[in-house]
């Protein structure tokens, strides 16, 4: 059996109170998220997030901190997801940008407008992770060490 988690990165972006979220079709309806997606071939933790928030959202990001490392599953244990979690600042927005496919759009939001929202969130993650950032939770991120390749 070939059995590996789907390892994902998501952002969580505060300004003035109000933290970035995307509003995404999925195949359960249209959910809300942080900014997040699966990481590619070749890129880093980091490098995946500002990428994700970037492709869903328009906005450019610079991570700061690592919020945490979540493990859930679902389909009754057959696909779990490894995601990290990063505390991020906003630093622009390209309003032309297209968004990903699938995004409906980018929104800000209070943390209540978020809670009152949990039974459209896409997964318990979501608001976990907005619960640990909020909470002060983080960890540096040399604390993830990209190591390229390794040749014996």
């Amino acid at each position: 059996m070939n059995w590996a988690p789907h390892v994902t990165v998501a952002t969580v972006v505060e300004a003035d109170g109000r933290y970035l979220f995307v509003e995404e079709r999925t195949d359960e309806g249209v959910r809300f998220n942080q900014p997040a997606g699966h990481l590619e071939p070749g890129e880093s933790l980091v490098e995946a997030a500002i990428r994700e928030t970037l492709e869903e959202t328009a906005h450019r990001v610079v991570p700061e901190h690592l919020i945490g490392v979540y493990r859930w599953s679902r389909d009754g244990g057959t696909t779990t997801f490894l995601r990290f979690a990063f505390a991020a600042r906003a630093v622009d927005e390209d309003p032309g940008r297209p968004l990903d496919e699938g995004i409906v759009r980018a929104v800000w939001m209070t943390p209540d407008e978020i809670r009152l929202l949990a039974a459209r969130h896409r997964s318990p993650l979501v608001m976990r992770c907005l619960e640990d950032c909020l909470a002060g939770r983080r960890f540096p991120l040399d604390a993830l060490q990209d190591m390229q390749s390794w040749n014996a």
